[in-house]
């Protein structure tokens, strides 16, 4: 489930608004995608976006590479719109960074702010997925 967005603040157009945390955009191209502040990133939010199977896989995915993705790198056994809504959801979160390299959307984990923020966390998560995966047989 997402939040709900709100329109722009007055007074600045590159603004937005998702449950009152400001989410700002560069004005410099109409291809720049919104991604919390890093002071905005909330546990509860990582939480959420890392519970759905198909967006930790991704984060697992950006973790074992420890470099940027492009969204066609993965296959995932979902349509392209349910891939885009899972990444909108981890960019959202805070969990990824998603930059135009060209005409690729490249993806990265957003490590060092996750780290800053929440020492542990992203690690004890991939961890406990791993493991889990290992259990489960599904890699």
């Amino acid at each position: 489930m997402g939040l709900p967005w709100t329109g722009p603040e007055a007074g600045d157009p590159r603004e937005t608004r998702r449950s009152g945390a400001a989410v700002t955009s560069p004005a410099v191209s109409s291809r720049a995608l919104p991604h919390p502040q890093r002071g905005e990133i909330r546990l509860e939010g990582i939480l959420h976006a890392l519970s759905d199977p198909m967006r930790l896989r991704i984060a697992r995915e950006l973790a074992a590479v420890g470099d940027e993705l492009s969204c066609s790198h993965f296959d995932l056994p979902v349509t392209k719109s349910t891939t885009t809504h899972h990444f909108r959801v981890l960019r959202e979160s805070g969990v990824i960074r998603q930059v135009y390299r060209g005409t690729a959307k490249m993806n990265g984990l957003r490590r060092d702010d996750l780290d800053d923020l929440f020492p542990g966390l992203l690690d004890a998560l991939l961890g406990a997925a791993a493991r889990q995966a290992v259990r489960l047989g599904s890699g």
